[in-house]
C-alpha cells in the first residue's frame, strides 16, 4: 500500500518538501539547548525576586528556596542530557509498560493523593512528591506516536488504528481531567495535532474532538471550583465590576493584571516587584506577571519570543527533518508540550485565558514539571542527532 509519511503533512504545513533533505547525521541542536538555558536564567532571576515575600510568610529564607530551585533545575538539566544520549527508538520500546504504570499512578493519586487548592494532583511515595499527570502525559504522547508509526499502512482503518488510539487518549485524559482539567485539555490538543501529523482522517479527529468537548463539559459541571473559574473569566472578559473578583478566585488574575500594567515598557527593575506580595503564587502560576512587572513589555515579549523560537525549531527543523515517522511525531509532541504550557501560563497572567494553575516550563518554581520538561527537550535533542540535513534554500 502506498502512503504518505508524516513528513509530508509537516512539509505541507510549512511549505517545504522532503526532497530537499540529505541524509548526513547531525549533532544535538545547539540552538534549542541555548534557548532552554536562557529560559532557565529567566526563571532563576524571576523566582529569586518573587519568592522573598513567600519565604517570610513560611518562616524560611529566600536563599534556601532558591537553592531548592537550582537543585531542581540541575536535576532537570541532567535528565535532559541523559535522555539526549538514549536513542528515541529505545525509549519507544517501553511505551506500553509506561502507559500501564502511568495509569496505575493516576488511579493511585485519586485514592491516596495529596489535596492542594481543592484538587488531588500530588502523590507522595517514600517522602518524594510528584504529579502523576506529567508522567501520564509523556507516556501517552510517546505511546500514540509509537502506535501511529506502527500502523501507517492502515492508518485510515477505524478498528485497527483509531479505536486503540482513542481508547488510550480518552482513558488517560479522562483520569487526568478528574483532578487536573487544564493539563487534560492541553494533552488532548497535543494528541489531536500529533494524530493529524500522523495522517489520521479529519472525520475521525472530529469524533475525538466531540468526545473531548462532551467530557470537558461534564468535568466542568461536576466541579464548583471549575465553574467559578469560568464565571470569573466571563466576568473579566465582559469587564463587569464585581466584589467577588476582589474576594474570590478572580483576585489572582486581577493582581496579575496590575503587575503587568506596572511594568509598562521596560519594567520597574529587577527585584522591585510590588505585586509579588499580593499574588498567591508569584513564583509559579503567575511568574509571567512578575517578569512583565520587573522587565516590562520588552522582557515579557522576549520570553514569548523564546518559546516561539522553540516552536519553530522543534517543528520546522527537528520534526520535519527527522529520519522516520516516529521521530517526526515525537518531535511535534515534545515541542508542543513545552511551548503550549508556556503560552498558557502567559495567557492566564495576561487575562486571555482563565486561571489554570499550570507552570511555565524552566521558568516557574517546580519539580515534576521541570524534570519532565527537561526529559522532553532531551528527546528533541536525540531526534536532532539523527536528523537528515536539509540543504539551504538557495543551494547552488
Amino acid at each position: 500500500m502506498i502512503y504518505t509519511s508524516p513528513h509530508s503533512n509537516i512539509s505541507n504545513i510549512i511549505g517545504t518538501s522532503a526532497e530537499d533533505i540529505d541524509t548526513r547525521k547531525q549533532g544535538s541542536d545547539r540552538f534549542l539547548l541555548m534557548a532552554v538555558v536562557v529560559l532557565m536564567t529567566f526563571g532563576i532571576l524571576a523566582v529569586y525576586s518573587s519568592i522573598a515575600f513567600f519565604a517570610e510568610t513560611k518562616s524560611t529564607t529566600a536563599g534556601s528556596l532558591i537553592i531548592g530551585h537550582l537543585v531542581k533545575l540541575g536535576i532537570a538539566f541532567i535528565v535532559m542530557l541523559i535522555i539526549s544520549k538514549i536513542n528515541y527508538h529505545t525509549l519507544a520500546k517501553f511505551s506500553r509498560i509506561g502507559m500501564v504504570i502511568s495509569l496505575f499512578l493516576l488511579m493511585a493519586v485519586l485514592a491516596f493523593g495529596t489535596e492542594q487548592f481543592g484538587a488531588k494532583r500530588w502523590l507522595n511515595i517514600a517522602g518524594f512528591s510528584f504529579q502523576p499527570s506529567m508522567v501520564a502525559s509523556v507516556a501517552l504522547l510517546v505511546h500514540i506516536c509509537v502506535l501511529l508509526s506502527e500502523k501507517q499502512e492502515y492508518i485510515k482503518d477505524f478498528k485497527k488504528t483509531f479505536l486503540p488510539i482513542m481508547f488510550w487518549v480518552t482513558l488517560t485524559c479522562g483520569l487526568i481531567g478528574l483532578e487536573d482539567f487544564s493539563s487534560a485539555g492541553i494533552l488532548l490538543v497535543i494528541c489531536l495535532v500529533v494524530m493529524f501529523v500522523g495522517r489520521v482522517s479529519v472525520m475521525q479527529l472530529g469524533s475525538l474532538i466531540a468526545i473531548g468537548i462532551l467530557g470537558g463539559a461534564l468535568l466542568i459541571n461536576q466541579s464548583a471550583n471549575r465553574q467559578d473559574r469560568i464565571d470569573q473569566y466571563i466576568t473579566q472578559v465582559k469587564q463587569i465590576p464585581s466584589e467577588h473578583i476582589i474576594q474570590g478566585s478572580g483576585y489572582q488574575a486581577q493582581q496579575a493584571h496590575i503587575a503587568i500594567a506596572r511594568g509598562e515598557l521596560f519594567g520597574v527593575g529587577i527585584g522591585k516587584s510590588a505585586q509579588r506580595d499580593f499574588l498567591p503564587a508569584p513564583y509559579n502560576d503567575f511568574i509571567f506577571a512578575i517578569i512583565a512587572e520587573e522587565y516590562g513589555l520588552f522582557g515579557a515579549m522576549s520570553l514569548i519570543l523564546i518559546f516561539t523560537l522553540i516552536l519553530i525549531r522543534g517543528v520546522v527543523f527537528i520534526a520535519r527533518n527527522a529520519e522516520d515517522h516516529l521521530g517526526s511525531m515525537l518531535a511535534v509532541a515534545c515541542t508542543l508540550m513545552i511551548v503550549l504550557y508556556g503560552f498558557v501560563n502567559a495567557g492566564v497572567a495576561s487575562g486571555i485565558l482563565p486561571v489554570t494553575g499550570l507552570p511555565m516550563p524552566f521558568v516557574s518554581y517546580g519539580g515534576t514539571s521541570m524534570v519532565f520538561a527537561g526529559g522532553m527537550v532531551g528527546i528533541l535533542l536525540n531526534i536532532s542527532k539523527h536528523n537528515r540535513e536539509r540543504r539551504p534554500l538557495f543551494y547552488g
